[in-house]
């Protein structure tokens, strides 16, 4: 009897916790929302440290208390283990999401048997993302697959509705009968013979938005982890060889 007992208040108390977590993190989303129109949360959870929620929002990575009422934007660092947490976690849900886009949905630039692979939000009209095409070669003999994402930097509508420039130049390397190649040409800066297709770049670009790139070229390592801008073939190779978590920047 006694031991049935102890079982039922374990398993009332296991649901009260829910149910006040669950509470908290409704309470913790819609603060974030209230911050102002357009806010989009795409995950709530337990933070690190105690009282605080981890929120990814819009393409930042902030903490918010419990009762919805303190924000905290910025790097949380373990001082005992010297770890950046904040940058652990970016790392992670990026390589979660870079996951579920398939190698059809990507433009690969591959050796035969690749070391590693890095992906690449790009834009054409890009100048350094052009400088850092110019390498594609140098990185394949370095054992480096470079698969792009599209990201036109100008954004996907201009302020009076239409299409951007850099968005219908992308789509329309996409769209082209030699993929590849118009891209290629693209990034010389060559012009771009119109297309249009079923294609993944309003996708990738909104993708781009979730995970905090904010410019062009943002190189990513399998790990998730943030290598930077433009980088020579040198720099690439050694930001892929280094330990996870190590190139990783904050969003």
């Amino acid at each position: 009897m006694f031991k049935k007992t102890l079982l039922a208040l374990a398993a009332s108390a296991f649901a009260f916790a829910a149910v006040a977590a669950d509470n908290d993190e409704k309470t913790v989303r819609a603060a974030v929302e209230a911050l102002g129109p357009g806010i989009q949360v795409d995950s709530v959870a337990p933070a690190p440290m105690p009282g605080f929620y981890q929120v990814v929002a819009s393409g930042r990575l902030v903490y918010v208390s419990s009762d919805g009422r303190y924000m905290l934007n910025g790097n949380l660092v373990d001082l005992k283990a010297k770890t950046d947490l904040s940058a652990q976690s970016w790392a992670a849900t990026r390589k979660a999401e870079l996951a579920k886009v398939p190698a059809s949905r990507r433009l690969i630039f591959s050796p035969p048997n690749p070391k590693h692979t890095v992906t690449i939000f790009t834009d054409v009209d890009c100048g350094y993302c052009r400088e850092l095409h110019k390498h594609i070669e140098e990185f394949n003999k370095q054992g480096i697959a470079v698969e792009y994402l599209f990201w036109p930097r100008e954004g996907l509508q201009t302020t009076s509705g239409g299409a951007t420039p850099s968005y219908t130049k992308a789509v329309s390397v996409w769209c082209a009968s030699d993929r590849k190649n118009a891209f290629n040409q693209a990034m010389t800066g060559a012009s771009v013979k119109p297309a249009t297709c079923e294609n993944p770049v309003k996708d990738e670009f909104e993708l781009g938005e979730r995970l905090g790139v904010n410019g062009t070229p943002t190189i990513l390592t399998e790990n998730g982890d943030v290598v930077g801008g433009y980088v020579t073939p040198a720099q690439l190779l050694k930001a892929v060889n280094a330990p996870a978590g190590s190139a990783a920047k904050g969003g």
